[in-house]
C-alpha cells in the first residue's frame, strides 16, 4: 500500500485555531481574530489512484458516491475511497451540500483586467447569511490561505482603484461599491509585501470564514494552487 497522504501541519497563527475532531470543527465558534479552523488528518490510501481510474479529464468533473462505488481499485484505492464517501457524508450530514470535484484547471481571467477574479487570485468567499466554507484538497496541491493583515483588497489599493472607477464611470459612491460587489472586485486580494501565505496542506480537513453581513470576523482569503502544465488533475472536496 503507497504511503499515506503526506501530512503538512497547519501554521502557527493567531488566525488559525486547531481542532482535533470533525465535531470540534463544525461547532467551533469563530470569534476573536480567528477564521480559519483546521482538522489535521493523515489520510492512509491512494488518492491518485481514484484519480487515474477516470481516466483523461478535460474540464471540472464531479464525483458522487455512486461514481466512486463504480470504480475498480485496488485495496490502498478502496480504502481512499471509503474516506472520501465519509467526507462527503459527514457535510451531508450537517446539511451541507459537499462537492468533490476532479479538477484539472479552473477558468483563468483576462490578465488585462484590473482585478483578476479567478480562484488562483487571493480572494474570500461570501454570501447572504451567516455560512463557511468546508475544503479538502486530497492529491496533487492544496491551497493556501493569507492572514488578514496580510491582505490588501485589490479595490483598496489607489492606482486599481482608479482604474476600476473608470471602468465604472462615476464617483466613488455608493452606487461604486455596488458596482464593486456586482463584479465581485471586492473580494479579491493581493499580498503585502514580505507576506507569507500559508498551505492548507493534503488531507486536512478546513473550515473557513466567508464574508457575510455581521460576521463578526474578517473572512478568510485563500487562492487554488496554480495549475501547472502536465500534472494531473487535483481531487478536492468543497462546500
Amino acid at each position: 500500500m503507497p504511503a499515506p497522504t503526506p501530512f503538512t501541519p497547519p501554521p502557527d497563527h493567531p488566525c488559525i485555531r486547531v481542532v482535533g475532531s470533525f465535531e470540534e470543527l463544525v461547532s467551533t465558534p469563530f470569534s476573536g481574530g480567528v477564521n480559519a479552523l483546521c482538522w489535521p488528518r493523515t489520510l492512509a490510501g491512494d488518492f491518485q489512484e481514484i484519480v487515474d481510474q477516470l481516466g483523461p479529464v478535460d474540464e471540472i468533473t464531479g464525483l458522487d458516491e455512486d461514481d466512486l462505488r463504480a470504480l475498480t481499485l485496488s485495496e490502498a484505492g478502496q480504502a481512499a475511497r471509503e474516506i472520501l464517501i465519509t467526507d462527503l457524508r459527514r457535510l451531508r450530514d450537517r446539511d451541507l451540500a459537499p462537492e468533490l470535484n476532479c479538477i484539472p484547471a479552473y477558468p483563468k481571467d483576462d490578465a488585462s483586467g484590473p482585478v483578476p477574479t479567478d480562484v488562483y487570485s487571493f480572494h474570500a468567499d461570501s454570501a447572504n447569511t451567516p455560512t463557511d466554507t468546508f475544503l479538502c484538497s486530497y492529491t496533487v496541491s492544496c491551497s493556501e490561505g493569507l492572514a488578514p493583515e496580510d491582505a490588501v483588497r485589490c479595490a483598496d489599493l489607489p492606482e486599481t482603484r482608479a482604474k476600476l472607477l473608470s471602468e465604472y464611470g462615476g464617483a466613488d459612491d455608493e452606487g461604486f461599491k455596488v458596482f464593486l460587489n456586482e463584479h465581485f472586485y471586492d473580494l479579491h486580494y493581493v499580498a503585502k509585501a514580505g507576506a507569507r501565505p500559508y498551505s492548507l496542506g493534503l488531507g486536512n480537513l478546513w473550515r473557513i470564514a466567508t464574508d457575510w453581513p455581521g460576521n463578526p470576523v474578517p473572512p478568510c482569503v485563500h487562492r487554488a494552487p496554480a495549475t501547472i502544465a502536465g500534472q494531473p488533475p487535483r481531487l478536492l472536496l468543497i462546500s
